[in-house]
């Protein structure tokens, strides 16, 4: 009975261990399997009322095959994405260029979502700064 409970509290320790390394090892987001943005959020700092700003998310393909961006779609029209639209070869570089306006004062926070060809969930990317008078 001592074996058999030992057996069983070493299962369950060894199980646990796997459960935990399988958690660390994949990805919280699937574009994070494909490509791997240097920064996911940039500050532009400060800027004056209608003086705009142009920033760029640079990002590696580290998987094993080409990626292609579908998309990249702002969270409001004062923000412009435009992105390297041919693939990407496995270890090179691309990157989601955000325009924006700075056609509001105060502290600004805009969302782009990036679409990767074959993963269902997008990833989102922040620009945040403040627009002065």
């Amino acid at each position: 009975m001592k074996k058999f409970i030992l057996s069983l509290f070493a299962s369950m320790l060894l199980t646990t261990a796997l459960w935990a390394q399988s958690q660390t090892t994949t990805p919280a987001n699937p574009v994070d399997g494909k490509v791997k943005f240097a920064k996911e959020t940039i500050d532009f700092g400060k800027t004056k009322f209608n003086k705009p700003v142009s920033v760029d998310f640079e990002f590696t393909n580290v998987s094993k095959e080409p990626v292609i961006i579908e998309t990249a779609r702002a969270s409001c029209g004062c923000t412009t994405p435009t992105w390297t639209k041919e693939p990407i070869l496995p270890g090179k570089k691309g990157k989601i260029t955000a325009g924006y306006s700075a056609n509001s004062v105060g502290t600004q926070n805009k969302t782009i979502w990036v679409k990767v060809k074959g993963v269902d969930q997008d990833k989102e990317l922040h620009l945040t700064g403040q627009v002065e008078n």
